[in-house]
């Protein structure tokens, strides 16, 4: 799969993956950056070559109009003195005005003002000498002229601000386009970046769920090989070399614990009825004080014998999870585990208060009579003799409460937390001359969430019993289309109570 993924064009490692998304998230803002750089450089030539036209054509309008009046000045001068120098300036000024107007009309184009001007200056070339009528004439035509002149510096002021305002314009322009290429840029930077993101975090979770899978009853066999950077590839393969190794460690587990349930059971069966020969006299009548040994060893050995069972439950519920799911009498199955325990509570001197009103109710029936066999014996076990033992039954339209309480030495605050690991051994002291498995609850609280159950340990006391364990058991459907029934009219009555 490794080789696989390296043959591929795209980045092997994780460090490369980074790399690269890093340099394509910041591709697109580079360019933006480009840009805008480029489109402020435009606006601050545009803006600098427009500011310079308009300073020099609003100059030259003036310089114009400055002329136009200084021409008429000096030709009127001319005509009353009749002085040659007189007509020269006049004339340096005419040339001069003709070549600031040539100039002028590169800028505002050959306007009919323009054009008006250039007439009326072609009039005003030469000018008559002084005493002919054709001056005075000639002289009339200078306010006209004049007029035009100051026509032209308004046209020209008119000009500039059009231009003022076609740069205002282009630069919206501008800055409408940079804010549309923002937009898309950035857009497009936020989609490498939820990309990339994506390619990195799919393979981490699928890691996740392979190692949820591995930890749990999970089943990561059908799960897709993760396709991501070459690291996260390794660890896949180390996660399933893992699996496996976890697999055949719980295999060797298992056969372990059936093997060695067996060996122990075989002469255990053997050192019972060897004692229960002894007790029933088949080798002889014995004194007291060897019944009292006889019983010790039987006493030990069932003890022993049901700590056995306990690990073969234990080792039946990690195997088989499936449900056997059955309408069953809950006061029936109380009965009938109480049964059980008749004699351990009879020496135990404990007083039981059960359940005997019919309580119909659909689950697993052995798994639940399993949950009560370890809490009776669990109450029996570190109960106080000559106490009590309290089990009660009630129920709503969807869930079954059952509370299994004994008097006796609470259980210590710190042992709460761990009470329902398996091989936890607690600080409070057993009863009895074995001392306990420490699976007792385990299984029990396995059995209940086997079933979508809780068991658990209450605070409040009931009844005056220190200890109360209570299970909550959902009505199980037998197929998963089927509707949630409504409980049967003894299922919703209220717990009924007998002493024993």
């Amino acid at each position: 799969m490794a080789s696989r993924i390296k043959r591929r064009w795209r980045p092997r490692s994780l460090l490369q993956q980074v790399l690269t998304a890093f340099l394509l998230v910041m591709l697109p803002i580079g360019v933006l950056i480009h840009l805008a750089g480029q489109s402020f450089s435009q606006l601050s030539e545009l803006a600098d070559v427009s500011a310079r036209e308009a300073v020099d054509e609003t100059r030259r309008a003036r310089q114009l109009t400055n002329l136009s009046t200084d021409m008429e000045r000096s030709a009127r001068q001319y005509a009353v003195l009749d002085d040659q120098s007189l007509l020269e300036i006049y004339g340096e000024r005419r040339a001069r005005y003709s070549d600031l107007l040539n100039e002028h009309a590169t800028f505002m184009g050959n306007t009919p003002l323009i054009q008006s001007l250039r007439q009326q200056l072609a009039v005003l070339e030469t000018l008559p000498a002084p005493g002919e009528e054709s001056l005075s004439a000639q002289l009339s035509e200078f306010s006209r002229f004049t007029s035009s002149t100051e026509a032209l510096a308004e046209a020209t002021r008119r000009q500039v601000d059009a231009r003022i305002d076609e740069i205002r314009d282009q630069a919206g322009r501008v800055t409408t386009r940079l804010w549309q290429a923002t937009l898309a840029l950035v857009s497009f930077s936020l989609m490498l970046i939820l990309f990339f993101t994506w390619r990195i975090i799919r393979p981490i979770r699928q890691l996740e769920q392979r190692i949820l899978g591995i930890g749990g009853s999970g089943d990561s066999e059908d799960a897709r090989p993760i396709q991501g950077p070459l690291e996260l590839v390794n660890l896949e393969e180390r996660l399933e070399w893992l699996s496996a190794r976890l697999k055949e460690l719980e295999e060797q587990k298992q056969q372990f614990l059936r093997h060695m349930s067996h060996e122990l059971k075989t002469p255990l069966a053997s050192i019972r009825e060897g004692s229960g020969l002894l007790a029933d006299g088949v080798a002889g009548e014995m004194s007291q004080r060897q019944r009292e040994i006889v019983m010790l060893i039987d006493d030990s050995g069932q003890e022993l014998q049901t700590l056995i069972e306990q690990l073969l439950d234990y080792n039946l519920l990690q195997q088989n999870r499936r449900l056997n799911v059955t309408r069953f009498d809950v006061a029936s199955v109380i009965h009938e585990v109480l049964s059980k325990h008749r004699l351990a509570l009879q020496q135990k001197g404990m007083v039981v208060e059960e359940r005997r009103a019919p309580l119909y109710w659909q689950a697993d029936r052995a798994r639940t009579a399993r949950i009560l066999d370890n809490l009776i014996s669990n109450a029996i076990a570190y109960g106080a003799d000559e106490g009590r033992l309290y089990i009660s039954a009630s129920a709503d339209q969807h869930h079954l409460t059952l509370d299994v309480a004994n008097s006796g030495q609470a259980i210590n605050e710190r042992d709460r937390d761990h009470l329902f690991e398996p091989f936890y051994q607690g600080s409070s002291l057993r009863k009895g001359p074995l001392k306990g498995s420490g699976i007792g609850l385990s299984v029990a609280a396995e059995s209940a969430r086997a079933q979508h159950g809780t068991l658990s340990l209450v605070e409040d006391t009931i009844n005056d019993c220190e200890v109360c364990f209570e299970l909550v058991l959902p009505w199980i459907v037998e197929e998963p289309s089927q509707d949630t029934p409504s409980l049967p009219r003894a299922a919703r009555k209220k717990p009924a109570l007998a002493r024993t």
